[in-house]
């Protein structure tokens, strides 16, 4: 693409004119100036590939032109006006022409007509040749791929031509040499006729030798052939390919295996004691537990012994064919995917019977199921149809495109990996009611929420709970140490509409408290309790700022209060920011839907349907078949835009949308960008709803009986709030009639007393925490005519107010709680109603924008820290929200609670951190290993485990960072996990070879041991793989007299620890360990970037359209919020200074070469 032209100025006039005459485009357009301060008008003319501007359109001589060539024209946002041009500003359209030449500043252009804007965008669009130089791009890739393949070919052709060459002149030596051997064999007929039978001898030894010279050069030439095509590139990649095909024979064998033994260990089993007198289990009960899969194991034993047939007649390896036999058939799998979650709640419930679960945990016994339940038996298929499409993948990779195969083994990929995308919506699902399941049997009690499969789980963790009349009494316990835990300590669980709160019992498992189990929809969360002055003087620094409140009102009983308290002050905003997200997340949605549940005959489920955009694909978005937690479909790829836009949609928001988005959303877009949609939406609204749902909701003829007093129909309106929004009353010296809606969620609701002399009327302690609702002028008292008895027992009526605020009240109680009562209101003109449901919009959206902001700030606070322009921009909306007149209290406040977060500089964590620890020991003198416990080194190390791992940003999670050239610079913090990781593998290998007399070694390997599983105990499985790997080491390891005298209880220690950390399966074992464990927990963290890798490998960023894959930014945030899950929690260990020193002191470490040679000087090798 050339980057400029030479050009005198008779050339300039001379197109300048030809512009303005016959020019693509013509027209006036306003320039920003070059210092970004003011706009001149300027008469622009399109011409080709070039864009003159003129003073006027009068003009002789162009001022300026630019080359067009390479560059992007888009539309661009209007910037932020001053008050006081608003109006005129708003008429502006603005758009940027961005250059691709180095130091070219990009052109701003604006005009003040929007069709005007599109088409010059478009013209100029047009003339970049964008599309033109992206062909000439491809084409010149695409001519210097095949001069690459015609040079290869002519390298070939010269070594072909050259062996012919060779081969002619060897023949013709050949010839010449028999030639000769005949003239002489001739020669000496003619000159020894006398000695026939002596001659006769002579020639057949000549022909033996003869015979033996030319097999020995076809072998040496067939030897050269062969060589030469096994040390060829195709010869290489066929080894490969066959190697391919071997792996997934052994694959396919290991499968077989399983369902064999899930079909006669389980389910034949089963289906006999189902057949019994007293069957554990019935028919159908067993049939939807294992649906298909004897058929799914008959297809596979088919095609198996296929396989194995094709292998039989290798090298002739042909495929293709059996997988157009397999694919029709794989559509079994869908039956089995599609039913799997049933599948897993029907066994959880058959596992209450006592008899069956005995029964079931016999047949889990069997040495064939090797200690694996029927639970991993049954999710073995879910992973079968994306092992086909790896094995296809290589198969690829590794096929020439000439080869017969090659066409068949891509259909059968694309029709793989179409089937795959149906299963993999039904196992993200799967993985949720699976730990769901898991958290179940754990609680002693039982929990039936749990198997509701709408209940998504949210976080897990350790809090302190106070009861309210000895708050400031309990103090912190030290969570997560050995030591004696705190009678308040409580395990508690959020999921997405409860939070379930027990007590640890023996044996792992849990007890649920006196009212453990809490519906989020009762609940009012208080982050900042207010305290009295004798409370603080007794609580002191204890619970400071790490206490928040949850008020829980049922409707079937009396409410109470819950006290918790938090470890941390960033553990404390990561469980109010879920809380507060769960909680809005239900009461918005309730919210919402009273606004839409009595439209005629339109109930919420047919608004959803209504809008074709939340379920139905388009250019732009792709949605997969599993649901969220909204009952809306989860999408599988979309454009920025169009995420952007299901970010700031009022109707819903799910938690997992929104961890995956502030996760990811530095893949597709930028914070300012996101920054800018929510502020948008804050400012209008409205358009933060789609036109149908639009149309629906400002439907006056289906909708007023709802928003305006008339008792809904059905009952499931009056089921939206169990703790409705209330209301209050009050004057003002406003003319107007303002009426103002909280909607409650995630900011803490004050409960302040009715001022003196309002009279309270029924439905009263349900609605004791009051908003400001309506003010109105005391000149609207006159109208006296409204009959007061309409209004409800319960409504706070100060005095001197007439009956017109009553209906104001009425119709605002109506709103708030979803029409409960016989509030029926007229003679309000219709603007003033659509005032009201428009009212209610702007109320959520303000709501939405807090919430996002507040979960941002909250559990993302590194992206401001990194970006000062963010930060900065946050803190500018926010002090413009609270200054916003038409502002709720409480809404104000949720404003000022960001903002201090923002500003805030300690962060509330009194764990030391790694920088401290380092500085300390450097200077500290350390001390020997066996001057320290087992005790004293498994706490210090897991210590310094966690901080290394809690220091990691999860934006090096992505793009797999830690596998490129420049690791060290993408990835510094996990780099240096795993040079910590290495260095203490180091230390202990050191520690043990160091010893030159073998009692010793036994004993430092036996105290390892114990660190090892004093870890274990502490929930540092880092540590446990640190100690035992080393152990493995060849240096170690083959120490043969030392591991005779090593106790037998050591290396039964030994090989559990060993069993528990094992890569085998995927590290199913730790997997299942980290799954029933509560924090504080140090993961290995190899095991989550091995599953990072196989996300990244496997699936790209973006379709070939463009979109985003939010399918495959889901599964990354679910590792990383499993990640940020173990790290928010610290451990409270005391820091020891000496023993901190030895673990970082790498003066006396070894590497691997040392090691080995230490090691064979202290047990030499034996003699052969």
């Amino acid at each position: 693409m050339q980057k400029g032209m030479r050009l005198n100025d008779g050339h300039v006039a001379h197109l300048g004119l030809l512009a303005k005459k016959d020019g693509a485009r013509r027209g006036y357009l306003s320039k920003r100036s070059a210092d970004n301060t003011k706009w001149h008008t300027k008469w622009f003319a399109l011409l080709q590939n070039m864009l003159f501007y003129f003073e006027t359109d009068s003009s002789s001589r162009p001022s300026g032109l630019y080359l067009l060539e390479g560059c992007v024209c888009d539309r661009a946002p209007s910037p932020k006006p001053p008050l006081s041009a608003k109006d005129s500003l708003e008429k502006q359209h603005y758009f940027t022409v961005n250059f691709n030449h180095e130091n070219q500043k990009s052109l701003e252009l604006r005009t003040e007509d929007a069709k005007d804007c599109d088409e010059w965008v478009a013209a100029i669009a047009h003339a970049s040749y964008r599309n033109l130089a992206t062909e000439h791009e491809a084409l010149m890739q695409k001519y210097l791929h095949l001069l690459q393949i015609v040079e290869t070919e002519k390298t070939v052709a010269k070594q072909l031509r050259q062996q012919i060459e060779d081969g002619e002149i060897e023949i013709e030596r050949l010839k010449a040499e028999i030639a000769s051997l005949l003239k002489d064999h001739e020669r000496i007929q003619a000159s020894q006729s006398s000695a026939p039978s002596d001659d006769d001898s002579d020639i057949k030894k000549i022909k033996k030798v003869q015979s033996f010279l030319r097999g020995w050069l076809c072998r040496r030439k067939w030897k050269t052939i062969i060589q030469d095509y096994i040390r060829s590139p195709h010869a290489d990649s066929m080894r490969k390919r066959n190697q391919v095909v071997f792996s997934m024979l052994e694959a396919e064998a290991e499968y077989v295996q399983q369902l064999h033994i899930l079909v006669n260990n389980f389910l034949r089993p089963l289906r006999m004691a189902a057949s019994s007198k007293k069957p554990p289990i019935t028919h159908d009960d067993v049939s939807s537990i294992f649906l298909n899969s004897e058929t799914i194991m008959f297809l596979h034993q088919i095609f198996y012994q296929g396989l194995k047939a094709r292998i039989s007649s290798w090298p002739t390896l042909v495929l293709a064919d059996l997988f157009d036999i397999l694919l029709p058939m794989l559509n079994i799998y869908q039956e089995f995917v599609r039913n799997h979650q049933y599948s897993l709640q029907i066994l959880a419930h058959c596992k209450q019977n006592r008899d069956f679960d005995k029964l079931l945990k016999h047949y889990e016994a069997k040495p064939d199921c090797e200690e694996r339940t029927l639970e991993t038996f049954l999710t073995y298929p879910m992973f079968q149809i994306p092992r086909y499409i790896l094995t296809l993948h290589e198969l690829l990779a590794h096929t020439p495109h000439e080869h017969v195969e090659r066409n068949s083994l891509d259909y059968a990929k694309s029709k793989l990996e179409e089937l795959s995308r149906i299963m993999h919506d039904e196992v993200s699902e799967t993985e949720n009611i699976r730990k769901n399941l898991a958290i179940e049997r754990m609680i002693i009690e039982g929990c039936e929420i749990l198997l509701d499969t709408s209940q998504t789980f949210v976080r897990q963790g350790s809090l302190i709970q106070v009861p309210m009349s000895e708050k400031g009494k309990i103090t912190r316990g030290r969570l997560g140490s050995l030591s004696l835990r705190k009678e308040g300590e409580r395990q508690c669980f959020l999921f997405s509409k409860h939070l379930i709160i027990c007590t640890r019992g023996s044996g792992g498992k849990l007890h649920l408290t006196k009212n453990g189990v809490i519906s989020l929809i009762d609940c009012t969360l208080v982050e900042e309790p207010e305290s009295t002055d004798e409370d603080a003087k007794t609580s002191g620094q204890d619970i400071d700022h790490l206490d928040f409140k949850i008020v829980v009102e049922p409707k079937d009983s009396s409410s109470f209060t819950v006290i918790l308290v938090a470890s941390s002050r960033q553990e404390k905003a990561a469980w109010t920011s879920d809380i507060s997200q769960c909680v809005d997340n239900i009461r918005c949605n309730g919210l919402m839907m009273n606004a839409f549940e009595e439209n005629s005959k339109v109930t919420v489920p047919q608004m959803i349907k209504s809008d074709a955009s939340l379920y139905c694909d388009d250019v732009d978005i792709r949605f997969s078949k599993t649901m969220n937690s909204c009952k809306v479909l989860q999408i599988r790829y979309a454009s920025v835009e169009r995420l952007l836009e299901r970010l700031t949609d009022l109707r819903f928001l799910s938690i997992d949308f929104l961890n995956t988005f502030l996760h990811s959303y530095r893949v597709f877009t930028t914070a300012l960008v996101v920054l800018d949609k929510l502020i948008t939406i804050y400012k209008k609204p409205i358009s933060a709803i789609p036109a149908r749902s639009l149309e629906l909701l400002f439907a006056n003829s289906q909708n007023n009986k709802l928003l305006y007093g008339e008792p809904p129909k059905s009952p499931r309106a009056n089921r939206k709030f169990s703790s409705p929004p209330p209301l209050s009353i009050s004057k003002s010296s406003s003319p107007s009639r303002r009426r103002k809606l909280y909607l409650p969620g995630g900011t803490p609701l004050g409960c302040p007393s009715p001022p003196e002399g309002t009279l309270w009327l029924g439905r009263a302690p349900r609605a004791q925490c009051l908003l400001q609702a309506v003010s109105w002028e005391s000149g609207h008292g006159s109208a006296q005519g409204m009959c007061s008895s309409r209004v409800a027992p319960g409504v706070p009526v100060p005095p001197g107010t007439g009956g017109a605020p009553l209906a104001a009240l009425g119709r605002l109680w109506a709103l708030a709680e979803g029409a409960e009562g016989p509030l029926a209101v007229s003679g309000f003109p219709t603007d003033q109603r659509n005032g009201d449901k428009e009212f209610v919009i702007r109320r959520a959206a303000t709501n939405r924008v807090l919430n996002v902001l507040r979960h941002w700030v909250s559990k993302h606070s590194q992206d401001f820290e990194s970006n000062e322009e963010l930060k900065f921009r946050v803190i500018g909306f926010l002090e413009e929200v609270i200054h916003d007149p038409e502002l709720l209290t409480q809404e104000r406040k949720a404003a000022a609670n960001i903002i201090r977060t923002l500003t805030q500089e300690d962060p509330g964590d009194n764990q030391i951190t790694l920088e401290e620890v380092v500085q300390m020991a450097e200077g500290v003198k350390a001390e020997p290993f066996e001057n320290h416990s087992a005790l004293e080194i498994a706490e210090q190390l897991t210590l310094l485990d966690h901080l290394v791992f809690k220091k990691i940003p999860y934006e090096e999670f992505f793009g797999q960072g830690w596998m490129k050239l420049e690791k060290n610079e993408r990835t510094p913090y996990i780099m240096k996990n795993t040079k910590h990781f290495n260095d203490v593998s180091n230390l202990i290998a050191s520690e043990i070879i160091r010893n030159e007399e073998i009692n010793a070694r036994v004993s430092a390997i036996e105290k390892w041991v114990a660190v090892a599983d004093i870890c274990r105990c502490l929930h540092n499985y880092n540590a446990v793989l640190e100690i035992t790997s080393s152990l493995n080491r060849s240096a170690i390891f083959r120490l043969k007299k030392t591991w005779l005298k090593v106790s037998k209880q050591t290396k039964a220690l030994i090989d559990k620890l060993q069993k528990l950390v094992s890569s085998e399966g995927r590290f199913k074992n730790l997997r299942e360990a980290l799954k029933n464990c509560d924090p504080p927990c140090v993961p290995y963290l190899g095991m989550y970037l091995t599953d990072l890798a196989f996300i990244e490998e496997g699936t790209p960023n973006y379709t070939e359209d463009g979109l985003v894959n939010f399918s495959k930014m889901r599964m990354i945030s679910h590792i990383i919020r499993e990640i940020r899950q173990f790290q928010q929690t610290s451990y409270k260990i005391e820091h020891q200074p000496k023993v901190t020193q030895y673990l970082l002191d790498q003066s006396s470490v070894m590497d691997e070469e040392t090691l080995y040679e230490a090691s064979l000087r202290i047990e030499p090798k034996l003699p052969s």
